[in-house]
């Protein structure tokens, strides 16, 4: 059984590791932490984002939908985590690459 704290560990060194302008999406992390076995990975993403909203609401990382930080308390839906020091809105997901002004 994956740990809260294991969990969190993850999650706080995969958006660490991705950085500023990029997104880390959830099932990444579970699958990092549960394997390529889709019956176990699947069964970490409630656990992954109940620890993902306690980092959000901690101010340690940020939840996005579509682009843009959500209130971690009351989202539905596909989300991407981010790091906390990002501009609000500035999410984008791993592949794409911010433009340089």
């Amino acid at each position: 059984m994956t740990k809260p704290r294991d969990i969190r560990a993850a999650i706080l060194s995969a958006v660490t590791e991705r950085g500023e302008g990029k997104t880390v999406c959830p099932s990444e992390i579970a699958r990092q932490l549960g394997g390529s076995d889709e019956k176990v990975w699947r069964l970490l993403m409630a656990p992954i984002r109940q620890v993902a909203v306690d980092l959000a609401l901690s101010g340690e990382v940020r939840i996005l939908r579509k682009g843009r930080a959500v209130d971690p308390r009351d989202f539905k839906g596909i989300y991407r985590l981010a790091p906390a020091s990002e501009e609000a809105g500035a999410g984008n997901s791993a592949s794409v690459l911010p433009v340089s002004q």
